[in-house]
């Protein structure tokens, strides 16, 4: 939190409703990665309040976002909502509302299958006549609603894709975030990497005299391992296979990607192109970050273990 006051210009409301089962909760998942502060099930009664509690306490040189789920899970307290809305315009608060819907075939089917109780089906009615109730409830709100999404025939990532590009700042590239690591396969292969890249096939510079001890990220390593015709040819088709699946990865919603470029020591190949990886990606407008497992045990010339000067650059 800040010092200073959010005002009403750089203040977002999102009201998020709709009917139970048409994709709220993964919705809310896209608002947080978004960087949206997301309440779910929030009374309108509250709302008020929580804009205040933003409004004297927000991110200091950045906008507060604010996503809320408001919904007829509130039972009476639901009834405030018309009333919230007249007054957040009555402070002159910005919100726009999200409305999420879907034809009631799909709506029971997806109840069916989840197994779970509708919210307005506590007196033992049928899930009909709980998506009956729910229409009645959220009528007028979605007459007010900024957009009304119909997610009868929408995939997760679909949905998510659309609230992308309603809701997002940057390019649908900016919704993922990747993380490139190298790494040396005799201390262990990862664990959590989703892409894994073996450049062991590559000129060592560790058997270079001069080269041995240094990093990937010292100079003269970087060009015994970038300026040679095999690492050439390696690049053109490693960038040509990011440029394929790297869009699937954005299309599908995925919000975190892991790459891990290991070479034997991950001291020299795999550092060295793992830096390269991560300018590439940024160029074409990814958020990256760049790190090394394990540069930290790279051997000095007196055959000693040392923590090398590692650093882990953000390339937004």
């Amino acid at each position: 939190m800040g010092d200073r006051d959010v005002t009403l210009e750089n203040l977002e409301v999102v009201i998020v409703s709709g009917m139970s089962g048409a994709g709220r909760t993964e919705s809310m998942r896209v608002f947080e990665d978004l960087g949206y502060y997301c309440v779910d099930n929030l009374p309108p009664v509250l709302i008020g309040s929580l804009i205040d509690m933003y409004r004297a306490h927000g991110v200091e040189g950045k906008p507060a976002k604010l996503a809320f789920v408001c919904d007829a899970r509130t039972g009476d307290f639901f009834e405030a909502m018309h009333t919230e809305l007249e007054s957040l315009k009555d402070k002159g608060v910005n919100y726009r509302i999200v409305f999420l819907d879907a034809d009631d075939e799909k709506l029971i089917s997806r109840y069916k299958s989840s197994r779970r109780r509708h919210p307005l089906c506590g007196d033992g009615a049928t899930i009909s006549r709980g998506i009956a109730r729910e229409r009645d409830v959220l009528f007028e709100l979605k007459q007010a609603a900024t957009f009304v999404i119909d997610t009868t025939n929408l995939l997760p990532a679909e949905l998510r894709a659309k609230l992308h590009e309603l809701f997002s700042d940057g390019s649908p590239a900016q919704g993922l975030s990747v993380t490139v690591y190298s790494f040396g396969f005799k201390h262990g292969a990862p664990a959590d990497a989703d892409v894994v890249i073996d450049v062991r096939f590559l000129p060592n510079p560790y058997y270079e005299s001069r080269l041995k001890y240094l990093t990937g990220l010292d100079q003269p390593v970087r060009d015994y391992v970038l300026y040679n015709e095999e690492t050439e040819k390696f690049l053109r088709r490693w960038e040509a296979l990011l440029d394929c699946v790297m869009p699937g990865y954005v299309s599908e919603g995925k919000q975190q990607l892991a790459i891990a470029v290991g070479c034997t020591g991950g001291q020299h190949r795999s550092v060295a192109l793992a830096e390269v990886t991560g300018d590439y990606l940024s160029s074409k407008g990814y958020r990256v970050s760049v790190a090394h497992r394990d540069l930290k045990l790279a051997v000095r010339g007196d055959g000693s273990v040392t923590v090398a000067n590692v650093s882990e650059s953000a390339n937004d």
